[in-house]
């Protein structure tokens, strides 16, 4: 599950990936680049709850496979049409497959790992390395023979599509833990964790459009620069989010959430501040702040709602990057206007918002630390 996951992410990361070659090749403004990121986002960040309710009332395995195929077939085309509307229109069943495929795959993946923090945060690190290999990828592709490559990005996605229908095949056989349903669903914990979620989708989807261009801006150091500064704000994923995991069983969840966002605003200002190459220290700071609590925000959602587990994943990991993408367009028109660096100013805000907001969620059912230690090293 870990790998496919890998091979879905890919297509999310893929997305940010694409947009320097579209300033380049199709000569889009900000603005208008950004747009690409909102069409895979906005559908994605509605549906994905959508998909949760279903998923919580019935098991839809074959939904696993098919999900990966459309959001790889949808990345595939985005660069073979010539205009803008069908740019976005592939950008967006893209994002429709994202957002089928990870409320079903999350509550599958907590069924296997039942309340082992490490084993969910195995499952988050495969989508974190896929957003990882999504830049190299596609600058293996794309930079050699531009846009009307894009169809070999599909290849990640039919590998994908081979291992959610094994899954789909073994999982009859797993056992699911008792008690994964029961529990009384904690709404006003869940909309505080929901709205720190946003805050860290913000932060996230604003670097990841335009950290690439903002790096080759700073350093003058073309394509290559870019490229290497969206790997490291992936790449950082895949340490944050097994640090995470452990770090919460030694000082607790929420502890560790909250100290995470104010990693991510002290990073987020040696961005805006910090000249030439210690910039890519402050970006790899800024990876660690914002996925630390990636596998966390999942436990406390499906936690704070044990009865609608799969509404729960479909927000936390709808929300988690899909709904930054709205805000993207916003902040390109800033861009525009006046500079990158203008632009993203405004993105060292929502941390503060996220602490203030997980100040009021309590932990789910009353778990101590030494729970979390315990069920950790599942």
């Amino acid at each position: 599950m870990s790998l496919a996951h890998a091979c879905v992410d890919l297509y999310q990361g893929a997305v940010a990936a694409l947009v320097p070659f579209f300033v380049a090749e199709r000569a889009y403004a900000y603005a208008a680049a950004s747009g690409v990121v909102l069409a895979a986002s906005l559908l994605s960040s509605v549906a994905q709850p959508l998909f949760g309710l279903v998923t919580d009332r019935w098991a839809l395995p074959w939904l696993l496979p098919v999900s990966t195929l459309a959001a790889a077939a949808g990345v595939a085309l985005s660069g073979v049409g010539g205009s803008y509307a069908l740019t976005l229109a592939a950008f967006a069943v893209s994002g429709v497959g994202v957002a089928a495929y990870h409320p079903e795959a999350a509550r599958a993946a907590r069924a296997v790992a039942g309340d082992g923090h490490r084993a969910m945060g195995w499952f988050s690190l495969g989508g974190n390395v896929g957003f990882a290999l999504a830049p190299l990828l596609v600058a293996g592709v794309v930079g050699p023979w531009g846009l009307g490559a894009t169809p070999w990005l599909a290849v990640p996605g039919v590998v994908g599509a081979v291992l959610c229908a094994a899954t789909a095949r073994t999982r009859d056989r797993v056992p699911v833990r008792a008690g994964r349903d029961s529990g009384r669903d904690d709404w006003p914990s869940f909309l505080r964790l929901s709205g720190a979620v946003i805050c860290r989708s913000l932060v996230f989807v604003g670097l990841s459009t335009f950290v690439a261009l903002y790096v080759r801006e700073r350093t003058g150091g073309g394509a290559a620069a870019g490229t290497v500064a969206l790997c490291v704000l992936y790449a950082g994923g895949a340490v944050g989010t097994l640090a995470g995991s452990r770090l919460a069983g030694r000082y607790g969840r929420l502890a560790v959430v909250r100290a995470s966002y104010g990693v991510t605003l002290v990073a987020v200002a040696g961005v805006l501040v910090v000249p030439g190459p210690a910039l890519y220290g402050c970006v790899a700071l800024a990876s660690a702040g914002l996925y630390v609590p990636f596998s966390l925000h999942i436990t406390l959602g499906q936690d704070c709602l044990p009865g609608r587990v799969g509404t729960a994943s479909g927000v936390t990991l709808g929300l988690t990057v899909s709904f930054g993408g709205i805000a993207a367009p916003a902040l390109g028109a800033l861009a525009d206007a006046t500079s990158l660096r203008a632009a993203l100013v405004p993105l060292l805000v929502p941390p503060v918002v996220a602490w203030l907001l997980v100040r009021g969620v309590r932990e789910p059912g009353g778990q101590a630390v030494a729970g979390s230690v315990s069920s950790s090293t599942e």
